[in-house]
């Protein structure tokens, strides 16, 4: 039987993220969430999402994102020494 007080981290580095800037875990964000998250413009948003970089969805609402889709965003932006500004 699992201690209900290990709780298991489904987006590690979202959640740190969030934990840092004192931020709830939603199930779907919007560009405003997305903005404070990310300390950006949403211009910077939609030019990762023109890029490929992040994944938006067409979600009722005003929702664009997905924990999983600010995750994989995270996940994948890592940048290796020389490579940060690739075309």
């Amino acid at each position: 039987m699992r201690d209900p007080s290990s709780k298991v981290t489904e987006y590690p580095l979202l959640e740190a993220l969030l934990r840092e800037k004192s931020l709830p875990l939603k199930g779907t964000y919007r560009y405003q969430d997305a903005t404070a998250i990310f300390d950006c413009s949403k211009r910077a948003l939609q030019e990762r999402i023109r890029s490929g970089q992040l994944q938006k969805r067409n979600l009722p609402g005003r929702a664009k994102f997905l924990s999983v889709d600010l995750e994989s965003f995270l996940q994948n932006s890592l940048t290796t020494r020389g490579k940060e500004r690739e075309k």
